[in-house]
């Protein structure tokens, strides 16, 4: 897609972030304190990212998640803005900006996905 058809399709704030690779302040996002079942698909075209038996409370402000649904949906890239030495988290499919991923999250993967929620579509279990 063009920008100008991303701009389209996205509203202003989550073209931002999945574009621009900006960020929303922390504990603004609509799915920082979710905790319904379902499935987390990126905002912008629709890939599955993430699973609610990820997401855990991270105390960040950003929907944190332990690992993405499949090991293929993310990749990651060194991310060195703002004087910082970060991996950047982007979905695969279309390689819009999600968030970071660090390594001080729980559990077996050790990782937090810091996802912001604005690169994010939410669909509940039935």
């Amino acid at each position: 897609m063009t920008e100008e058809e991303w701009r389209a399709r996205l509203s202003p704030e989550q073209y931002h972030v999945l574009r621009e690779k900006g960020t929303e302040r922390a504990f603004t996002g609509k799915y920082d304190k979710n905790k319904a079942d379902g499935e987390y698909h990126c905002a912008a075209c629709g890939q599955l990212l993430f699973e609610s038996s990820d997401k855990y409370e991270s105390g960040c402000g950003w929907p944190s998640f332990t690992a993405p649904a499949d090991g293929e949906v993310v990749e990651e890239h060194r991310d060195t803005s703002h004087g910082m030495i970060r991996t950047e988290v982007v979905c695969s499919k279309c390689e819009g900006h999600l968030g970071h991923v660090f390594p001080d999250g729980p559990g077996e993967t050790g990782l937090r996905y810091c996802i912001n929620s604005a690169a994010l579509d939410f669909e509940p279990e039935d």
